[in-house]
């Protein structure tokens, strides 16, 4: 009898459906945000007072935070700095896949209209010795599981 062996969380794959991107455009350092909540409305009844019912509305996503060492010439940070700066919001799809040690997906996300809302650049510091990572943060309306 085999052993089940949870997946290892450091062998993923980005990848941006409409931007004409290199390999390196498709490897992060740290992906965050994939969680959903449902949000809940609290209504009294009239006549109860124990306790009130709880409605669901409605779905939240977090932002998506994506991590990686500074990338020099992206076509992912030109589309950030397109909508930043001169404020040309495209949203695109984005497809997160945990891979096997064949790299191969286990699972996929699929992010539903992704557009950048915050990009940064790590402090640089003489007195350390580390990579500049850069941190791009997106709002997105949903995903699927795949």
């Amino acid at each position: 009898m085999a052993a089940y062996y949870p997946p290892v969380g450091f062998h993923f794959s980005v990848e941006f459906t409409t931007i004409d991107t290199n390999k390196n455009d498709h490897q992060f350092q740290s992906v965050s945000g994939l969680s959903v909540d449902l949000e809940t409305e609290e209504v009294a009844e009239g006549g109860e007072n124990r306790f009130k019912h709880k409605i669901p509305v409605r779905t939240k996503y977090p932002n998506l935070i994506l991590k990686r060492g500074v990338l020099v010439n992206s076509e992912v940070i030109k589309w950030c700095r397109k909508a930043l700066e001169d404020f040309e919001i495209l949203p695109i799809g984005i497809t997160i896949k945990l891979l096997d040690e064949k790299h191969e997906p286990l699972q996929t996300w699929s992010i539903s209209h992704a557009y950048p809302v915050k990009w940064s650049v790590a402090d640089f510091n003489a007195e350390e010795n580390k990579i500049v990572i850069e941190t791009l943060e997106l709002s997105y309306n949903y995903f699927k599981i795949i």
